[in-house]
């Protein structure tokens, strides 16, 4: 039976960000995708100047009332949330995965906590970094911040393997299972390389890709999407699923750096969701 996910994200009708980066790459791959909106903007918001509206709460939460109504929660294999534009709509995250596991108690829930990043700080209204540190991990399974945010909610700073081990390990005694550093910055590789690191309780592993002088939004939202995705697929093993994430991130990442694009080329690069052209092994890290 095909998967399905609960995605409550941001959309835009340019480029791709939030629900409008994760609907077609998981469907591609033949995921269903539930997407419920939390934004109708006409671009992603780093352009300075954007249109459209942020949708209420209410507005949401009654999407979400509605899916329920319909009785085919206990079908949904996973919700993924990612921004979050207030503390509200966070309870209607929580909210959601309650009702989901009402109906069906194994349902995961991926949380990426978008806060900021190294360079730019924290880019959220004031408020939600700590709600996320607080409130929404301890409702996740799996958590996917990457080098910033996981330095912001372990309070501690790290530039080696054994220190981000450390500080996930720390985090994950609030709940999460799994955490995925989606680009961990190691003080001796960080000019050339970008690593990708998912701690679990029993494992750890590391997979590493040349580093590409790009930047592009909704690659996280990419990353989260498709790790989730073959996190189930492949029966919760790690290492399977950060070979299968990693690979085909990095061929979209390329293919739109060649082409000089702003924006992702999800569509151009889509068969590389189903044969990327390289693949990246994880590396075991003992510990």
């Amino acid at each position: 039976m095909n998967q399905i996910i609960l995605s409550i994200q941001s959309c835009v009708s340019y480029g791709h960000v939030g629900n409008s980066a994760v609907t077609f790459p998981l469907q591609r791959l033949g995921v269903q995708v539930w997407p419920i909106h939390t934004v109708l903007f006409s671009n992603h918001t780093g352009y300075g100047q954007w249109r459209g509206k942020v949708i209420d709460v209410e507005g949401v939460r009654e999407v979400f009332l509605g899916i329920k109504d319909r009785g085919v929660l206990k079908n949904c294999d996973a919700l993924l949330s990612g921004y979050m534009g207030s503390k509200e709509l966070g309870n209607v995250m929580i909210e959601a995965i309650n009702e989901l596991r009402k109906v069906r108690p194994e349902t995961l829930y991926c949380c990426d906590p978008v806060m900021g990043d190294i360079g730019r700080g924290f880019f959220v209204k004031e408020g939600i970094p700590e709600f996320f540190k607080e409130e929404m991990i301890q409702y996740a399974d799996i958590i996917t911040p990457n080098h910033f945010e996981l330095e912001y909610l372990s309070d501690q700073k790290f530039d080696s393997i054994e220190g981000a081990i450390e500080a996930a390990q720390k985090v994950m005694q609030k709940g999460p299972k799994v955490v995925v550093i989606t680009s961990l910055l190691l003080k001796e590789t960080k000019e050339t390389n970008i690593n990708m690191l998912v701690i679990s309780e029993n494992s750890v592993y590391i997979a590493t890709t040349p580093y590409i002088s790009t930047t592009l939004n909704g690659t996280g939202d990419i990353t989260s999407a498709l790790f989730t995705h073959f996190y189930l697929k492949f029966d919760k093993n790690i290492a399977q699923a950060l070979e299968a994430t990693i690979s085909r991130v990095y061929a979209i990442i390329q293919e739109t750096y060649q082409a000089s694009s702003k924006e992702l080329l999800l569509v151009q690069a889509q068969d590389s969701l189903i044969n990327p052209n390289q693949l990246f092994k994880a590396k075991k890290i003992n510990f």
